[in-house]
C-alpha cells in the first residue's frame, strides 16, 4: 500500500498565483498539479536509466555486427556517401 507524505514548499507569491491559475485551467489541485509534473519526472529518469544500462549492456556483451572485427570502408567512402544523401 502506497503511503503518502506531506512536505512543505516555499515559493514566491507571484510564481504560486501562477501555478494556481494553471491548476484551475487543469481542474486539479496545486498539489495534483505538482504530484503529476513530478511522476512524469521520476518515469523519465527511470527510463533513461532503463535506457542507459541497457546500451551499457550491449556495449560490453559486443554484439555481433557481422564484420569479423574489419572495417569494409574508409573515411572517404563516408564522405562520399553523406554527400550523396546530401544533394538527394
Amino acid at each position: 500500500m502506497n503511503k503518502t507524505q506531506n512536505i512543505t514548499l516555499s515559493l514566491l507569491k507571484d510564481l504560486l498565483q501562477k501555478i494556481k491559475h494553471i491548476a484551475i485551467n487543469k481542474q486539479t489541485s496545486v498539489s495534483g498539479l505538482l504530484t503529476k509534473t513530478l511522476e512524469e519526472i521520476v518515469k523519465k529518469e527511470d527510463l533513461y536509466e532503463k535506457a542507459r544500462l541497457h546500451h551499457i549492456d550491449i556495449l560490453e556483451n559486443n554484439i555481433d555486427l557481422g564484420t569479423e572485427g574489419k572495417t569494409t570502408w574508409n573515411r572517404e567512402d563516408l564522405y562520399e556517401r553523406l554527400y550523396w544523401f546530401a544533394i538527394c
